[in-house]
């Protein structure tokens, strides 16, 4: 007697297997992003029973089960029940967005995100911030341990709100019993994103702070995924570090991007910043440019501990930064045109500065003659 064709075995096997016996996991912030990417790989893992995705608009992963609304409405605790685990990504870190609209968002949202998943029953919450919150400080060691204190300021895009968010993953297994909190810290996130360190790496000439020692570590938007799934599945917990292993130094950065520096003196680059963003001609505060110029590279350990390893290096990762910015034109933080970009390499470092200050008033008289 003849064996039943493969195929028609392979459906029948697959029909009578048992359901995934995994946790049900909600992620917010799922239509975008982290948050799509993480939906749709935990949807297609064979650890992972279910998946909910909360957003204010539905994302393309069908196999997940949707939910439309806002993170900061307190509904949200309905949607959450019977999930085993959060993940919160719904985060607003867009270099153009009003401060106070972000900082509302962003610390609302996670105080929302935590009390709604102990109401309903959540055993774990994971939060995503960045290694950002340790500082970029001249006496930071290379690497930091993933324990090293936080000791960065608000004075940057958006790192305040992160902070805020730490603070409050270290008080939420108080005030909620039986919750628990694990924090992943993303180095530079590189993979669809913009941010102010991403918009380093479209300028014409590399901005190097006089008598500081950068030190780059990056992380690709898939490596973070990876690690988010091993939080998910309680292979690791805690607060996590995660990002190529190593780091590039900033020679070794203008090497492999062809791009060249532009050196000024520390009193020139800060205050140009600080003075071009507190009139609102640049988007990234002075702050920004303290992780340019100081060493954050973190130890990944925990995860290494627990078996997670990088699919990327930091070459790697700075090859395709550099593939994705290609044709952008940004100046202290502006994105210019193709034609006031090349003025603005042409002209040297503290024309590139402070150039674009000039750039914007002549669109600004501009828009005033039509």
């Amino acid at each position: 007697m003849s064996s039943p064709d493969p195929q028609v075995r392979a459906a029948r096997n697959k029909s009578t297997s048992p359901p995934p016996r995994g946790p049900v996991v909600a992620v917010t912030g799922a239509a975008s992003g982290v948050g799509a990417l993480l939906t749709a790989r935990l949807a297609a893992s064979q650890e992972v029973k279910q998946v909910v995705a909360v957003d204010e608009r539905r994302g393309e992963c069908a196999e997940a089960e949707w939910h439309i609304l806002d993170v900061r409405d307190p509904a949200i605790a309905d949607r959450l029940r019977g999930a085993d685990v959060v993940v919160h990504l719904a985060l607003d870190l867009d270099l153009e967005t009003d401060a106070a609209a972000r900082t509302a968002y962003n610390v609302r949202g996670t105080q929302t995100v935590l009390t709604a998943a102990a109401a309903a029953g959540v055993h774990r919450v994971v939060l995503c911030t960045s290694t950002m919150v340790y500082g970029a400080l001249p006496d930071n060691e290379l690497p930091l341990s993933e324990d090293a204190g936080l000791r960065a300021t608000a004075e940057a895009t958006g790192v305040g709100d992160l902070l805020e968010i730490e603070r409050l993953a270290r008080r939420a297994p108080r005030a909620h019993p039986g919750l628990n909190v694990t924090v992943v810290r993303p180095a530079v996130l590189v993979g669809g994103t913009d941010t102010a360190l991403t918009r380093y790496f479209e300028s014409p000439r590399l901005l190097v702070v006089a008598g500081s020692r950068p030190a780059w570590q990056f992380c690709h938007v898939e490596d973070l995924c990876s690690a988010l799934e091993y939080a998910v599945l309680e292979k690791v917990d805690g607060e996590l570090a995660v990002g190529c292993d190593g780091w590039l130094e900033q020679e070794e950065v203008e090497e492999l991007s062809g791009i060249r520096r532009m050196e000024l003196p520390s009193a020139v680059a800060l205050g140009a910043a600080a003075r071009l963003h507190r009139i609102g001609l640049t988007p990234s505060p002075a702050g920004d440019l303290a992780y340019t110029m100081y060493p954050w590279v973190v130890s990944g350990s925990r995860l290494h501990d627990a078996g997670w390893r990088p699919s990327y290096t930091n070459e790697e990762v700075l090859a395709q930064l550099l593939e994705e910015v290609s044709g952008r034109h940004t100046v202290a933080g502006r994105r210019l045109g193709r034609k006031d970009a090349t003025a603005a390499g042409a002209a040297g470092a503290t024309v590139a500065l402070l150039g674009a200050a000039a750039v914007v008033r002549r669109a600004r008289k501009a828009r005033r003659r039509i």
